[in-house]
């Protein structure tokens, strides 16, 4: 896939999961990636491997920079300061990876809305949209200042689904998602900046293995995802995804990259 030795990357929720994949793959092409989570040496949350520093070493381990940032996305004060530091050591931004949330911080089951916790809203509505706004927030004068950026949500979409997940919560979430990368797109475009969100499929993040060991055929590795965002950033032409909510497996058979197995 080449190199991107001058890329500067934003992965948020990196430690583990889907950001870590994505973190992962951008450091095999050299670039510098700052990996935020609230998981960190200093402070776990769940009892699951992976911190933002593991994740930040590997990042270097594989040719890019890693970078960790310990950083909770319910607090803007610290969002903000994380760009701020970006600016001052890089002048701009090119890839911003909206990935945080703590959907996965209850047990996941589906059922009739009152019988869920309300709980779920604050893990996916405000660690998760609310985050990735802020985060865009932040990140888009950098973006532009670019003039070339990139800014990636990651979400779900199953358009054949009543309710996705068949919880209430995690459907607003996600169509919140779509419906966000959609208005940021709207925003952004004039400025040279495309935004869009990414639909893994079943990935077999550390919190799913832990939930269903014998995970079926056809799974997707955390990286699959990562192999999409490389794809799409060094796509001279990916103004014309602007918007939309693409599933990764539409992007693996589009750009011809595989999982890593």
């Amino acid at each position: 896939m080449g190199s991107d030795n001058g890329t500067v990357a934003v992965v948020t929720g990196g430690a583990r999961g889907i950001g870590r994949g994505i973190a992962l793959v951008l450091g095999a092409t050299g670039a510098t990636v700052y990996v935020t989570d609230r998981e960190s040496r200093a402070h776990t949350v769940q009892d699951l491997p992976g911190t933002v520093e593991d994740t930040a070493e590997q990042v270097t381990d594989r040719g890019g920079r890693g970078i960790a940032v310990p950083l909770d996305h319910t607090d803007d004060r610290a969002v903000a300061a994380l760009f701020a530091r970006v600016r001052a050591e890089h002048g701009g931004l090119d890839l911003l990876v909206a990935n945080a949330t703590a959907g996965n911080a209850l047990p996941f089951h589906s059922g009739a809305f009152w019988t869920l916790p309300l709980a779920h809203w604050h893990n996916m509505i405000d660690c998760g949209v609310r985050g990735h706004l802020v985060a865009a927030h932040c990140a888009a004068p950098l973006l532009i200042e670019h003039g070339r950026g990139l800014l990636v949500l990651t979400g779900y979409d199953d358009p054949g689904a009543e309710v996705i997940g068949g919880h209430v919560f995690y459907d607003l979430a996600m169509t919140a998602t779509s419906r966000l990368a959609r208005t940021l797109a709207h925003d952004l475009r004039p400025h040279g900046v495309t935004a869009l969100a990414v639909s893994p499929g079943i990935t077999r993040t550390e919190a799913i293995a832990a939930a269903v060991p014998d995970m079926p055929p056809g799974t997707d590795s955390v990286e699959f995802a990562g192999r999409a965002v490389r794809a799409l950033l060094a796509d001279p032409d990916v103004a014309r995804h602007a918007g939309r909510t693409i599933a990764v497996a539409d992007l693996a058979a589009e750009y011809g990259f595989t999982d890593i197995e």
